[in-house]
C-alpha cells in the first residue's frame, strides 16, 4: 500500500492532485471526498470516478501524508499520477485496471462456461448439468478468487459505515452461492440433484467483470486526447555547446537560453525563439491549426509541435512544467478532474442510492417469502435486485462526458478552463467581441497621416519618439511606418500611458499627447481644422488617433494619424454560426464609432450591437448590461479586456495560449479564430446532451430495473448482464462526442 502522497500540486503547495484506486462507483466517490473533506486545513476536494483522481484544495497547513492516510482509512489507495512535465508518458490506472480485468475475465469464463452451457443446452431439450459437486468445485474460485475484490471492498465499505455496488454484488452472488451450498449439503431431493443456482453467481461475476474491462478500455478511450498531448513530447534535445559542438541530454536537463537544434521532421523538445534558419512549424495537435505556420529568426515556437523542411536553431525560452505544452496538459486535466454542476445532483442521489436497495431487496426477500412460503424463489429475486441496482453508472454519466468533450475541444485548439465553464458556455445568449486583435487581424498599419502645417515627417518623428518601447499594435504600425520612411525618432522623457486614451510624454522639451479624439477635447485641444478629414477617415473603418504638443497646459494640435485593420477572413463566418445557434454577437471597442461600424458592416453585425468609444474599464458595465437579455460571454485578448471577461458569464481568450490569457478566462482559443467561439459552443451543447442522455439510462436501468426484478419477472444472470452494460453503455454513448469535428478547418 502506498502511504506516500505524491505532490506534483496543481497551481501552489495548498493544492494536491493525485490518483485514487479501487473506487467503483458514484458511492465510493462520495465516501472518498466525505473522507478527505475531515482532514484539518481540507477546504474542498473533487473526486472524479472516471480519471479516478481526488482532486483537493487545503489551506496551506495540510501535509500530504494526512491526505493519503484519510484515503486509506476509507478503504481506498492512493497512486502516483505522472505530472505534465515528465518526460514519459505515464501508466495510468485505467491502463493498469485494463489489463487487470482482462486476465481476470478470461479465468472466470473459462469457469463459468461449463455452468452456463447446460442453461443453453435446455432450450434444445439436452441435459448437460453437472454432478453438484463439480459445479461446487467450478463456482467457488469464481465467487471467492475472482470475486474477492466485491467482498473486500464491501467489508471496507461497511467498517466506513457505508454502502457501495461492492456490497449489493456481494450479498447477492452470496446468497445464490450459499443457497446453492445448503440444497447441496442438506437438501435430499426424491431424485435427480437437488436445485442448485451456483451457475448464476458464477454466471453474474462473470458478467460484471466483463462490464468493468470493457469500461476501463472505453474509459481510457475517453482520455485519448490527453494522452495524445503527453506522447507530444521528446524525450531529448540537441543543445549547441558554446564550443559548437552539439551534444544530446534528456530535455530535463535543458535550461533556458540554451541553444537548441532541430532537424527537420523532428518535434521541438522546448518552447523557444528561433535564432537561425527558416522552416514550418506543424502545431496542429497543439493549437489545432491545421495548416503549417512559417518560422523565422525571431518568431516563437511551442514544444511538441513538428519541425518542417529546415533546420533551425532555437533558444530555449521555457521547458518543463513552465512550456506551454505542460500548461495546456495541466489546464484540461484540471478541467476533467473537476465536477459540473448537475454533478451534485447524482452525488445525492448516490449517497442514498445502496442502503436504499439493501432495503427493497430485504422487502422482496420477505415479501416473497412471507407470501408463497417458497423461500428459494424469494432469494433468488432478492439477489436479482440487489444485482440489477447499478450506481456505477451513475458515477460515470457526468465524468466521462466532460473527459470527451473537454478532449475533443483541446485537440480544435478550445482549452475549456473547468466543467463549469464547458456547462454555462451552452446557455449563452450574447457574444460581446473586441474588435482590435478578436475581429480584426491585429496588425494594423498606418493608412494616412495629415499634418496641421503640412509637415508629415515631424508628425511622424513625434508620434514615434512616444512609442519607443510600446508592444501596442498601434505602436508597432507607427516604428514601422518611421523606419520606412528612415525616420530616426527623438528620444521621448516622462513618457506614460493615460489607460484608454493615449500617452503622454516629453519630447524635445515639449509636451506631446497622441490618443483618442475625446482625450484632446478632455484637453481642450481645437480638432475644427482636421475634424472633416478625421471624420471622413474614420466612415472608412479606420482607427483615427490625434497628435498635439505644446506646453501641458495649452497643447496645440500637430496633425492626425490613421490606422487601417482588416478583419479577420473567418469573421464574417463566425458571425453567421453564431446567429445560427441563436446568438446574438455584439462589438465592444474602445475605438471610433465609424471604424467600429465599418468592421462590424463588413462581419455581419448589425450597427444597433456595435459599442464604440469604450473605456476597457467601462467594458465590464456594457457586459453586465448585455446580461439583462441572457447569459453573455465575452471575447477578448484576456489582458486589456480582463474586468469585461471576469464581468461575463463566460470569457473567451484568444490568443496563443501561452499568456495570462490562460488563466483569465474560462475558455482559452489557442489560435485568433473567432469560428472557434461557435466551435466552442457547440462542443459544450453536445457535451451537456450526453450529460443528460447518460443520467437518463443509468437512471432508466434502476427505475425499471428493480420494479421488475423484485415483482419476480427478472431472472439473476439477466439482472447482472444489465448491470454490466449500464455503464457500459453510458461510456460508449459518451464515446460518440469523439466523432465531433470543428467547424473552424481550413
Amino acid at each position: 500500500m502506498n502511504t506516500t502522497l505524491p505532490t506534483p500540486p496543481i497551481d501552489a503547495a495548498s493544492h494536491f492532485r493525485f490518483g485514487v484506486t479501487g473506487m467503483t462507483c458514484a458511492s465510493c466517490v462520495g465516501r472518498v471526498e466525505k473522507a478527505l473533506a475531515q482532514v484539518p486545513g481540507v477546504q474542498s476536494a473533487s473526486v472524479n470516478l472516471a480519471t479516478e483522481s481526488a482532486t483537493i484544495a487545503t489551506d496551506g497547513s495540510t501535509p500530504a501524508a494526512a491526505l493519503a492516510t484519510a484515503v486509506e482509512k476509507a478503504g481506498y489507495r492512493v497512486a502516483i499520477i505522472s505530472g505534465p512535465d515528465d518526460a514519459a508518458t505515464p501508466t495510468t490506472p485505467q491502463a493498469q485496471a485494463a489489463d487487470r480485468e482482462r486476465r481476470h475475465l478470461i479465468i472466470a469464463a473459462l469457469l463459468s462456461l461449463p455452468l452456463a452451457l447446460p442453461m443453453i443446452g435446455m432450450l434444445f431439450d439436452a441435459h448437460w448439468m453437472l454432478p453438484g459437486w463439480w459445479q461446487l468445485a467450478l463456482a467457488t474460485p469464481v465467487q471467492f478468487w475472482l470475486g474477492a475484490r466485491f467482498y473486500k471492498a464491501a467489508w471496507k465499505a461497511l467498517k466506513a459505515r457505508a454502502g457501495n455496488m461492492d456490497l449489493l454484488v456481494a450479498l447477492g452472488t452470496s446468497a445464490g452461492y450459499g443457497l446453492s451450498v445448503y440444497h447441496l449439503l442438506f437438501t435430499q431431493p426424491h431424485h435427480g440433484e437437488p436445485p442448485l443456482y451456483f451457475e448464476a453467481s458464477a454466471v453474474i461475476i462473470t458478467l460484471i467483470l466483463m462490464g468493468k474491462w470493457l469500461e476501463a478500455r472505453a474509459k481510457r478511450q475517453t482520455t485519448e486526447a490527453i494522452r495524445a498531448l503527453q506522447a507530444l513530447r521528446p524525450s531529448t534535445a540537441r543543445v549547441r555547446q558554446p564550443d559548437g559542438r552539439e551534444t544530446e541530454v534528456p530535455v530535463s536537463q535543458v535550461r533556458v537560453d540554451d541553444a537548441v537544434v532541430v532537424l527537420p521532421g523532428e518535434r521541438f523538445p522546448v518552447d523557444g525563439e528561433v535564432l537561425e534558419g527558416r522552416s514550418h512549424a506543424d502545431e496542429s495537435l497543439i493549437s489545432g491549426e491545421s495548416l503549417p505556420v512559417p518560422k523565422e529568426s525571431g518568431d516563437r515556437v511551442t514544444g511538441g509541435a513538428v519541425n518542417g523542411e529546415g533546420r533551425l536553431l532555437v533558444r530555449t525560452t521555457a521547458v518543463g512544467a513552465e512550456s506551454a505544452l505542460a500548461r495546456i496538459i495541466r489546464l484540461v486535466e484540471d478541467a476533467q478532474a473537476r465536477k459540473a454542476p448537475i454533478q451534485r445532483i447524482v452525488d445525492r442521489v448516490s449517497a442514498v442510492f445502496v442502503p436504499v436497495v439493501v432495503l427493497i431487496a430485504l422487502a422482496t426477500l420477505l415479501g416473497w417469502g412471507l407470501a408463497t412460503g417458497d423461500w428459494t424463489n424469494a432469494v433468488l429475486n432478492a439477489v436479482a435486485v440487489l444485482v440489477i441496482a447499478c450506481p456505477c453508472a451513475l458515477g460515470l454519466a457526468t465524468p466521462t462526458a466532460i473527459m470527451a468533450g473537454t478532449g475533443v475541444a483541446a485537440k480544435a485548439g478550445i482549452l475549456i478552463k473547468d466543467a463549469e465553464a464547458l456547462e454555462t458556455t451552452r446557455g449563452l445568449r450574447t457574444i460581446a467581441f473586441d474588435k482590435t486583435g478578436t475581429l480584426t487581424l491585429g496588425a494594423p498599419t498606418l493608412a494616412a497621416l495629415q499634418a496641421v502645417e503640412g509637415d508629415d515627417g515631424r508628425l511622424l518623428a513625434l508620434a514615434a519618439a512616444l512609442q519607443q518601447g510600446s508592444e501596442h499594435p498601434l505602436a508597432r504600425a507607427v516604428l514601422d511606418a518611421a523606419s520606412a520612411r528612415g525616420a530616426l525618432p527623438p528620444p521621448a522623457s516622462d513618457t506614460a500611458v493615460l489607460q484608454g486614451r493615449g500617452i503622454e510624454g516629453t519630447v524635445a522639451g515639449e509636451h506631446v499627447v497622441l490618443g483618442s479624439a475625446r482625450l484632446m477635447q478632455e484637453l481642450g485641444v481645437d480638432l475644427g481644422a482636421l475634424a472633416q478629414i478625421g471624420g471622413e477617415q474614420a466612415n472608412q473603418g479606420h482607427s483615427v488617433s490625434w497628435l498635439a504638443a505644446g506646453t501641458r497646459q495649452a497643447p496645440r494640435l500637430v496633425g492626425l494619424l490613421a490606422f487601417g485593420d482588416p478583419p479577420r477572413p473567418e469573421a464574417a463566418e463566425a458571425m453567421a454560426l453564431l446567429r445560427a445557434q441563436g446568438v446574438r454577437p455584439v462589438m465592444v471597442s474602445g475605438d471610433n464609432a465609424g471604424a467600429a461600424r465599418a468592421v462590424a458592416a463588413t462581419v455581419g453585425i448589425d450597427p444597433s450591437d456595435v459599442r464604440a468609444d469604450v473605456l476597457p474599464a467601462d467594458k465590464a458595465n456594457v457586459v453586465r448590461a448585455l446580461s439583462a437579455h441572457g447569459p453573455v460571454g465575452m471575447v477578448g485578448d484576456g489582458v486589456n479586456d480582463a474586468p469585461a471577461l471576469a464581468a461575463a458569464a463566460v470569457g473567451f481568450a484568444m490568443g496563443g495560449g501561452t499568456d495570462v490569457a490562460m488563466h483569465a478566462a474560462g475558455i482559452t482559443l489557442m489560435r485568433g479564430d473567432p469560428r472557434l467561439v461557435a466551435d466552442a459552443i457547440d462542443v459544450s451543447r453536445r457535451t451537456t446532451r450526453k450529460i443528460h442522455q447518460n443520467l437518463f439510462w443509468a437512471f432508466i436501468y434502476n427505475v425499471v430495473g428493480i420494479p421488475l426484478a423484485a415483482a419476480g419477472l427478472l431472472d439473476p444472470v439477466v439482472a447482472g448482464a444489465a448491470m454490466a452494460l449500464s455503464s457500459v453503455s453510458v461510456v460508449s454513448n459518451t464515446l460518440l462526442l469523439r466523432r465531433w469535428a470543428p467547424r473552424a478547418r481550413h
